[in-house]
């Protein structure tokens, strides 16, 4: 209650930021007017809005954002993570240039060397994937993945957990924000639909399970062990709330044992909570990992990756492609599952995504020593001001929870102060530091003390508005 009630006081001690957003973000406004009259809500994507308009931008260099009223941000959003190395980096564009040059074309339609060149780097970190097919997006990738259990297992429904993002289809679009009233009992959460246009009884077909809640994850799989092909799982919730291993342990346990696949979605964890992702980190190997974000180098880019024995299902020696003219006698199209895609492997994004784990390499570590001093000095400043406040995450990605209470899943989450911190971040952006308003924060190679003094004196300037 104590920490409540210091949350209310500095709220209340803030000047409001909505006046100072509308001075400095006339530009933005114009443009997004403008859009709406062409694009639904005036965005590509809903995941770019937020109230009361979200800002336009015009130029990325490094770790900073410029937009089209010509103010200056820190970058913490990094494209939700994509950008590893910041803005416009150079061995990337370079990496671009060359692979043009050497290949004469932008695109080949067929197989090229750079397919298995990157596989061979991306299984160096992360041998569970001992196969693998390259998609267009994570979406895209942890849709592939469902597929691909649905078919090895001849199973049809699959388990997701509540509060975890796994892309806009129809298996996944349930119980990721769900209202505390609707949700049901943390140990069987109900399934909740977050979307208009899903299928009529879609619901039965996606389980939804508790995070870091072993006893009753462990019941809820055995009770449906004969239904579910899958269970589907971001190992850290939203990027910054880690499994405890405990919990993570369990769960392979249980999944091999009752012959569901396990999927970690690691999307945003890739690259970001250790080189080799958290599977890594807690030393468990799944049977599919889903990659992206990272691995693009700034690029619509996604991967699947997994067990032999699954990812061959997909390969079309073991039965007839779907355009195939001349089928076996002994097969059909039936007996392969159909993955394709013209843009699957392209190679400019292939060599982006290789460029970028090339600078990993070297810079990953300075890049996480960053991310720990942000992070202590962001505590420490919020200490000295009575206000409770910790930061969780794991590797390069965190986010600011204002609670004094252990966070530990969604429900969890919903129960910090996200009004406090939503009017923290219009704040912060009107101080030119930008995350879109309660996003995690992601660090790239490219902060350094320039960005965490401008952090900071933005967050005394805001303080001193008390």
């Amino acid at each position: 209650m104590k920490g409540r009630r210091l949350i209310k006081m500095a709220i209340h001690s803030f000047s409001h930021p909505l006046a100072s957003y509308f001075s400095r973000t006339k530009e933005s406004y114009r443009i997004h007017c403008e859009s709406k009259e062409h694009l639904p809500g005036g965005v590509t994507a809903n995941i770019k809005h937020f109230a009361p308009y979200p800002i336009v931008m015009k130029h990325g260099n490094g770790a900073w954002l410029t937009d089209v009223d010509g103010n200056d941000y820190v970058d913490y959003l990094m494209s939700y993570g994509a950008l590893a190395l910041g803005h416009g980096h150079d061995r990337i564009q370079k990496a671009l240039q060359k692979q043009i040059q050497t290949d004469g074309t932008y695109l080949f339609g067929t197989p090229h060397e750079l397919e298995t060149r990157f596989a061979q780097k991306i299984k160096h970190y992360l041998p569970s994937m001992e196969r693998i097919r390259y998609t267009n997006s994570g979406t895209e990738a942890t849709l592939l993945a469902l597929r691909l259990a649905y078919a090895y297992t001849g199973k049809t429904k699959v388990a997701k957990f509540e509060g975890h993002y796994h892309g806009g289809y129809n298996e996944m679009l349930y119980s990721i924000n769900p209202d505390e009233q609707q949700s049901g009992p943390f140990d069987e959460p109900y399934t909740v639909p977050e979307s208009a246009g899903l299928l009529p009884g879609g619901e039965e077909n996606t389980l939804i399970l508790p995070f870091n809640h072993p006893e009753a994850c462990d019941r809820l799989l055995k009770k449906h062990r004969q239904e579910l092909a899958a269970v589907i799982i971001e190992p850290v919730q939203g990027g910054f709330i880690p499994a405890e291993r405990e919990f993570i342990n369990r769960l392979r346990k249980t999944t091999e044992e009752e012959g569901i696949v396990l999927i970690f979605d690691e999307v945003k964890t890739g690259f970001r909570s250790s080189m080799g992702g958290a599977q890594t980190v807690y030393q468990v190997s799944p049977d599919i990992t889903t990659l992206g974000k990272v691995v693009g180098g700034g690029f619509p880019f996604g991967m699947v990756g997994g067990k032999k024995e699954i990812m061959d299902v997909s390969s079309p020696k073991d039965g007839s492609d779907v355009f195939d003219t001349m089928q076996s006698k002994n097969s059909s199209a039936i007996d392969t599952l159909f993955h394709s895609g013209t843009y699957n492997g392209h190679p400019l994004i292939l060599a982006a995504g290789l460029a970028t784990l090339e600078v990993l390499e070297s810079e990953y570590e300075k890049t996480v020593d960053f991310t720990e001093d942000l992070r202590m000095e962001l505590e420490s400043f919020f200490k000295k001001k009575s206000v409770p406040m910790k930061t969780i995450g794991m590797g390069t990605i965190f986010n600011p929870i204002f609670t004094i209470e252990q966070v530990n899943h969604y429900r969890d989450m919903k129960k910090t102060n996200l009004q406090f911190r939503k009017e923290l971040d219009l704040h912060l952006i009107n101080e030119g530091i930008y995350t879109k308003p309660l996003n995690r924060y992601s660090i790239s190679t490219a902060h350094g003390e320039k960005e965490l003094k401008q952090t900071m004196d933005a967050l005394h300037r805001i303080f001193k508005q008390k």
